[in-house]
């Protein structure tokens, strides 16, 4: 079984407000940058896209 590491944060200026995530997965000595974000969206939604967007990367399951 491939072992992958993924690290993720996500927050917004205000509740709501604008606000963004940024995700590093790691694969050996590979690294893949993600980050995006949103006008209108909270904390919660942030870190949670965080996840989901580093897992839809993911060529295996």
């Amino acid at each position: 079984m491939k072992k992958i590491t993924l690290f993720s944060d996500g927050s917004s200026l205000g509740n709501p407000g604008p606000g963004g995530y940024g995700t590093i997965i790691r694969y050996k000595d590979h690294e893949k940058l993600l980050s995006g974000g949103e006008v209108h969206t909270t904390n919660n939604r942030m870190e949670l896209r965080g996840v989901i967007e580093g897992i839809k990367v993911l060529k295996e399951p």
